[in-house]
């Protein structure tokens, strides 16, 4: 048990748990401005492009619901009645691309700026021209003889 205890107390200590620590506590403050910028920025300018149309009220009852009740997901769970709110959904997937996006970009940016990510290698092209060993003259790759001096090429 002692044996355990140590090696959770090592685990614990190393930097990367610490980092991770940080990171979800980083990473938690950060959803509620994405989640923000879904609801009150995004989703807006979205219903404005369809017409109107808001996701949050795009909603299937499972049973049939009393007059007087609302379409509205509060007052159908209020209600007891079951219902298929698609749209909030709709408003989740949203909300996890533009979160994956701001972090791909905040990851690229970070892994820049570390300079982790290599630069891509020129491509050199392939020679097209070679020097003849005897007059020193540039000639094509796939000549057998120097036009310049006539010397037969070995290579």
């Amino acid at each position: 048990m002692k044996k355990f205890f140590n090696e959770f107390k090592e685990f614990i200590s190393k930097g990367n748990v610490l980092d991770m620590a940080v990171g979800v506590v980083i990473g938690a403050a950060f959803q509620g401005i994405i989640k923000s910028l879904v609801d009150d920025v995004i989703m807006p300018f979205i219903s404005l492009i369809t017409g109107g149309l808001d996701f949050s009220s795009m909603i299937i009852p499972l049973k049939e619901v009393p007059e007087g009740v609302e379409l509205t997901a509060t007052t159908l769970k209020e209600a007891g009645i079951p219902a298929f709110c698609y749209g909030n959904f709709i408003s989740a997937v949203i909300y996890f691309l533009i979160l994956a996006f701001v972090v791909f970009l905040l990851v690229k940016a970070v892994a820049k700026v570390r300079g982790f990510i290599p630069k891509k290698e020129e491509v050199k092209p392939e020679p097209t021209t070679k020097k003849c060993p005897y007059c020193c003259t540039e000639i094509d790759i796939k000549a057998t003889r120097c036009p310049h001096c006539t010397s037969e090429l070995s290579e």
